[in-house]
């Protein structure tokens, strides 16, 4: 049966719809909408690169529920630092 699922991508559609919903859910209950979301990330950007250098284009902000728990996770690429020589 999964190499049906596979063909016919209900599988993939399924997983995508319980993804929305688990985001919509975490907004209601957060009260934090999409903008807002994206506001928290671009204000994160502007902070973090006051003091190291990073990846503004690859940073990704979201919300993970575990349990009860809510969480805000942050993965935010650094860019590598290129050594000098003769320091």
């Amino acid at each position: 049966m999964s190499f049906f699922n596979r063909i016919t991508g209900k599988k993939k559609s399924a997983q995508s719809a319980k993804e929305r919903l688990q985001l919509v859910l975490t907004h209601d209950r957060t009260d934090m909408t999409p903008a807002v979301l994206e506001a928290l990330k671009d204000e994160l950007i502007e902070v973090i690169s006051r003091h190291i250098e990073i990846d503004p284009s690859a940073v990704n902000i979201d919300v993970a529920r575990e349990g009860r728990e809510q969480r805000l996770v942050a993965d935010i690429p650094l860019k590598a630092k290129t050594r000098q020589r003769g320091r």
